[in-house]
């Protein structure tokens, strides 16, 4: 069977930044399920796998644009240190949930002065192409369930 849109899809992957640094990998684990063509992993690399079958292998190169997008200004932010009130000590790459006009979203905090701290929503992969190495394991059919949620359940997808 081969990948295509509603297709349960598992595969064990390597992902690195062009300096060949391992940023995420499935080595050890259960295969990664998703349910393709639903946008559960980045539009570059659904690309690639597109067609594919059990058994394929793929590298693929994804551009910023196509995998966690360029760095969006907006999301960088100044902040009043008076908006961490409670938090004992902040520092440098630390995360926090912030409200925002769009909900709740991860933040890391990239500078600090006395009384003010920056933080970006950036994803931490923006802005970088990202190298997969990809093996096809395993591509079935979608249940309606899987359907209805929009993503795979499961061994290596989500557990309800």
């Amino acid at each position: 069977m081969q990948i295509a849109d509603k297709k349960i899809v598992l595969i064990h992957y390597t992902l690195t930044n062009l300096d060949g640094e391992v940023m995420d990998s499935s080595e050890g684990q259960e295969p990664l399920a998703y349910l393709h063509g639903m946008g559960n992993i980045v539009p570059g690399l659904e690309k690639e796998l597109l067609g594919k079958q059990a058994g394929d292998k793929v590298l693929a190169e994804v551009a910023p644009a196509e995998g966690y997008g360029e760095i969006n200004e907006e999301l960088i932010q100044e902040v009043d240190r008076a908006a961490f009130d409670g938090v004992d000590s902040i520092e440098v790459g630390m995360r926090f949930m912030a409200q925002t006009a769009w909900g709740e979203q991860p933040v890391i905090v990239t500078a600090m002065t006395e009384d003010k701290v920056t933080v970006d929503g950036n994803h931490p992969l923006a802005d970088q192409t990202l190298k997969f190495d990809v093996e096809v394991v395993e591509v079935r059919d979608a249940s309606e369930e899987e359907l209805e949620h929009g993503h795979a359940h499961g061994a290596g997808g989500h557990h309800h």
